[in-house]
């Protein structure tokens, strides 16, 4: 920031510097309409050109920014035609050196196109403007006057270009030095951050070492309990009893581990971390938000509920969301239906949305087609989540209007139950295959064969 362009420590716009030094030079340079000492030299009376000369010599400033090299060449040419006009006393005279507003203006000049100006520009400036003003200058002075004159005008104007060019070098040894200091930081940030991982990565190798000892410990003890589970009953309880409490520290280790190798952005101090992942509790909550934007839900539930994967408890929720947000956007405040469908003795879960279309007197925008393969940027979400957990996904227009969703996710199948248990004897199970968005073959028909109409209406 060079010196004129701020004050008190503030950042001024040049615009502003720029017009306050225009205007006080301009103020200055009608000075010579006030009275006059008596022992002053004798001017000529200011008239019409004398205005003319006077604005050309300090309001050009005001544009300065803009056109540094012409404003300093027309102040130069109007302070040395107000000297030749006898309108402002001679730079060097009988009465002694006398440097004006006008003067003062023209190095002003110098001054700021040699703190603004290219390399370039401040070399055509002390090479070839500034000489040749201290000829002009030497030439209209007084027979005597005209080496002091030229040596007042040079070393005037040469100091301003100095100064000017000392504070644009300063200026860049700064923001260098800013620069500098910021890229060391910035390193040793980085190197900061290198070693932090470093030894977070050794200290998970050590975990990692001391998990898998343990777990490897429990599997031999487990064989060594099953072997001596009939001779040896206490024994057996015994080296159960060790499986558990090296379970729980293997646990306890684990934790630890999963805690290193958390990044910084995963703390729990971070006010960006995301919430828990949603489940299908979450889904009634859901529902709640999405009727307050004014869509109708029926929802309904069949069965009776398990326990799922923490993947099928977001797979469900993102589908519903997903649906939902799909319906409003493409058929507005229409009716929608969803049913959620436990199917523990088929171990899956159904989960279907269907909406109307849009209303007749409602809505202006309607959905539009479906692409032929079934794919859109949300229902390749969808699907690609479905198929993650082992699942199906339908997405299609309804017989006479309407779009539905039907997405299929498998249960878990529980080690609790014994499979003699007649009223527990899971059927046959083969798993569904892997297959279009369209491929129903895991029904064997679409999901509105049964239910025309989404349900509850």
């Amino acid at each position: 920031m060079d010196f004129m362009d701020s004050f008190a420590g503030r950042r001024v716009p040049r615009a502003v510097t720029d017009a306050g030094l225009a205007l006080l030079f301009t103020a200055g340079a009608f000075a010579p309409l006030g009275p006059m000492p008596p022992e002053a030299p004798v001017l000529r009376t200011p008239d019409a050109l004398f205005a003319v000369l006077a604005l050309l010599s300090a309001l050009p400033l005001a544009v300065h920014r803009r056109f540094p090299l012409p404003v300093l060449l027309v102040m130069t040419a109007a302070a040395a035609a107000l000297q030749g006009r006898h309108f402002i006393p001679q730079l060097s005279g009988p009465q002694g050196t006398s440097i004006g507003p006008a003067y003062i203006g023209v190095a002003t000049a110098v001054l700021l196109t040699a703190l603004r100006g290219t390399p370039r520009t401040a070399t055509l400036v002390v090479a070839v403007v500034i000489p040749a003003a201290a000829v002009t200058e030497a030439v209209l002075a007084a027979a005597g006057h005209r080496l002091a004159t030229f040596l007042t005008e040079a070393v005037l104007l040469v100091a301003a270009w100095a100064l000017g060019r000392l504070t644009r070098a300063r200026s860049a040894i700064r923001d260098q030095a800013l620069e500098r200091a910021a890229a060391l930081e910035r390193a040793q940030a980085a190197n900061a951050r290198a070693a932090v991982m470093e030894e977070r990565a050794r200290i998970a190798r050590e975990l990692h070492d001391i998990v898998a000892h343990n777990v490897s410990l429990m599997v031999v003890q487990t064989i060594a309990a099953d072997r001596v589970q009939d001779r040896d009953g206490d024994k057996a309880h015994e080296l159960h009893g060790t499986i558990e409490e090296t379970g729980r520290a293997t646990v306890t280790e684990l934790r630890r581990l999963l805690d290193v190798l958390r990044t910084e952005d995963e703390a729990d101090s971070d006010p960006n971390k995301e919430p828990p992942q949603p489940t299908v509790e979450a889904v009634p909550a859901l529902l709640d938000a999405v009727r307050a934007t004014g869509l109708t839900i029926d929802c309904s539930t069949t069965g009776t509920p398990v326990e799922l994967p923490a993947g099928s408890h977001l797979t469900v929720y993102r589908v519903v969301q997903e649906a939902l947000t799909n319906t409003l956007k493409h058929a507005g405040r229409t009716r929608t239906g969803l049913t959620v469908a436990w199917e523990p003795e088929h171990r899956r879960l159904a989960v279907r949305i269907c909406d109307d279309g849009p209303r007749p007197d409602g809505e202006p925008a309607a959905r539009p087609p479906a692409p032929a393969d079934g794919r859109g940027h949300g229902l390749v979400g969808m699907r690609e989540r479905v198929l993650a957990v082992g699942g199906s996904l339908y997405t299609g227009p309804r017989p006479g209007g309407g779009y539905c969703v039907h997405a299929v996710v498998p249960l878990p199948r529980s080690p609790a139950v014994p499979h003699d248990d007649p009223l527990h004897h899971d059927p046959p199970h083969h798993d569904p295959p892997h297959h279009d968005s369209h491929d129903l073959r895991h029904e064997g028909h679409p999901p509105y064969a049964r239910d025309p109409r989404p349900a509850g209406r």
